[in-house]
């Protein structure tokens, strides 16, 4: 599991210096449904797909 998870929204609850986030979990999404093929298709910027 990640220890780092960081944020570049400065204007949410849970950001916190350094570009840090304080949330005790994250909620990552596909905007297209249950699977996502490529990055542009999540909220995640992290994501890769399985091979």
């Amino acid at each position: 599991m990640a220890q780092q998870v960081l944020c570049e929204v400065s204007n949410c609850t849970f950001w916190v210096e350094s570009n840090k986030c304080s949330a005790d979990a994250i909620y990552v999404v596909s905007q297209i449904g249950n699977e996502a093929n490529k990055q542009e298709e999540t909220d995640c910027k992290t994501f890769e797909a399985k091979h």
